[in-house]
């Protein structure tokens, strides 16, 4: 098993190229199960997550062909099987999404009880309620849910919580549903724009993705389409923060501005110069240290979850004192503890944690706990006096595409290295 190895004290300098959203490739990717021809997909971010969906999807009997410019073709006409296995869908919770799209278009699904990120309790009751309000029969046994339908039957369904992932499962249902379905309360996220507009290209009747309320009509069936996933707003985000924390200068190119607003907003407020043009974003922090901020997560527009880990490492070594405060899950500050082996000064107080700023962070082994944490370790390595190794980096290479070699051409000294 690999791990990082980072000499901190650069100043980040210069400019990369934002990948493909894997929030909204791992969706579309399940949704390709609802075309009657080859789908075919570009600007796919190379990540384990998206290989580990590949695997599914061919365990399934789906033909699967991959170009060297990271094109996906999807071609669901040869699947065997509906069948979603524990060893696959426990590394990985978006591995849930087939349900929807395999219970649509073939009437059954035996989708594992999902894994993923050890970052709290993330129940897949909505996902079942919204299919069972329209017509499914659903039973889970065996840590299996077993769904069955003729054809799905369109219905109002009022979500209990905002979710991403449920919103997508029954949006992606409703597609071939029999009759309007009406999601209240639905996501607004980026990548939920991007899965409906994926599914419109297919010939889907969808109405009103990035509000609260998503109507779709159903259709007899959807088409084989190219289409080009959007941006990644958090990798983005994580670059800018980079730049920030190092008191460096750094443009990020093939970015979507419009979706970091809630970045922005919080880079300035730590004193961070930020500009930005049709597709990219700059952050300036030269001959500055970072001033605090307070961050609370909320669904989107709000401030995201995925960058709360980020933004604490920034506050780490910030002047004053800054609080960040977790609404969305409950067990996501590990990287907390690892961050005070560095020398960083971090109270916690339930889901609240209070960070006074340091002179500095001191290189020590650490340990990732999950993706986003994995982010912040790096960015406490880039500021940290000596040699920072991170274990367990597997994490990373589920939602960033080689952010050594990233790194590197903005001037970090960071190396993958054999454990």
């Amino acid at each position: 098993m690999d791990k990082l190895q980072i000499g901190g004290g650069v100043a980040l300098e210069g400019e990369v190229r934002i990948s493909g959203a894997k929030n909204a490739t791992l969706p579309i990717l399940a949704g390709a199960l609802l075309a009657d021809g080859p789908v075919t997909i570009g600007n796919v971010p190379h990540l384990q997550d998206v290989t580990t969906t590949i695997e599914l999807l061919g365990r399934m009997g789906v033909t699967v062909t991959i170009d060297e410019r990271m094109r996906i073709e999807v071609d669901p006409s040869t699947i065997r099987e509906y069948f979603a296995p524990y060893e696959l869908v426990k590394t990985m919770r978006a591995s849930i999404l087939v349900l929807g799209p395999l219970l649509a278009r073939f009437g059954r699904a035996d989708v594992s009880l999902p894994g993923g990120c050890a970052i709290g309790a993330r129940p897949v009751n909505i996902h079942v309620a919204g299919l069972q309000a329209m017509g499914a029969d659903i039973h889970i046994e065996g840590g299996y849910i077993r769904a069955r339908a003729e054809r799905l039957k369109g219905a109002r369904l009022v979500l209990d919580t905002v979710t991403v992932t449920g919103t997508e499962n029954l949006m992606m249902a409703a597609t071939l549903a029999d009759g309007e379905t009406v999601i209240e309360n639905a996501a607004r996220e980026p990548e939920v724009v991007d899965l409906a507009n994926f599914l419109i290209a297919m010939g889907a009747k969808i109405a009103g993705a990035g509000t609260d309320r998503v109507v779709i009509e159903g259709v007899r069936a959807l088409r084989g389409v190219h289409y080009e996933v959007l941006p990644d707003r958090i990798e983005a985000g994580t670059y800018l923060v980079a730049g920030a924390i190092t008191a460096g200068h750094v443009r990020i190119k093939h970015a979507r501005p419009e979706h970091l607003d809630a970045v922005v907003v919080k880079l300035r407020e730590a004193g961070a110069s930020v500009a930005s043009g049709d597709n990219w974003v700059e952050v300036d922090m030269r001959g500055r240290r970072p001033r605090s901020v307070d961050v609370r997560t909320a669904p989107y527009p709000a401030f995201p979850t995925d960058m709360q880990a980020q933004f604490a490492a920034l506050d780490t070594i910030a002047s004053g004192v800054g609080t960040v405060v977790e609404t969305i899950f409950e067990n996501r500050f590990m990287h907390m503890l690892e961050m005070r082996r560095m020398g960083a000064e971090i109270r916690l107080e339930g889901n609240t944690a209070i960070i006074h700023g340091v002179g500095r962070l001191t290189a020590a082994p650490v340990m990732a706990t999950d993706l986003r944490a994995s982010a912040s370790l790096v960015l406490a390595g880039l500021i940290a006096e000596g040699r920072t190794e991170i274990e367990r980096i597997y994490h990373i290479d589920r939602g960033y595409e080689t952010i050594e070699e990233k790194l590197a051409q903005l001037g970090a000294r960071i190396k993958r290295v054999p454990n």
